[in-house]
């Protein structure tokens, strides 16, 4: 990453942080899109649940990092970012859970969940 190399380069932390937010909005597009994908009906209440989740993602990521930035500098900080990087990527390996809409009766199918 080019903010590594912050000491050798005035330059590094500009495009590093160029290269962070085009990320992000990577990340918040692909998510959204997603999720307006699963329940278009509900997008609103989804997108709005993901901001909040994200929001508070972002706040204990940011606690963590100054307690971890306390103890251990950058390289601390850096290894701290890969581990949440390999946590995420084993969660999104994990196969995903169905559900299966039921009826009005409560047996399988024809409820409001139903898709044509």
């Amino acid at each position: 990453m080019p903010i590594a190399f912050t000491r050798q380069s005035l330059w590094a932390p500009a495009l590093g942080a160029i290269l962070l937010d085009l990320a992000v909005q990577a990340v918040h597009v692909t998510s959204l899109s997603m999720i307006c994908q699963v329940r278009p009906d509900a997008g609103s209440r989804l997108i709005g649940s993901y901001m909040v989740f994200y929001s508070v993602g972002s706040g204990a990521g940011s606690i963590a990092s100054t307690g971890v930035h306390a103890l251990a500098g950058r390289p601390g900080v850096c290894v701290l970012g890969a581990a949440f990087s390999v946590l995420a990527l084993i969660v999104a390996a994990l196969p995903a859970r169905t559900r299966r809409p039921r009826g009005p009766g409560g047996g399988p199918g024809g409820g409001p969940l139903t898709r044509p």
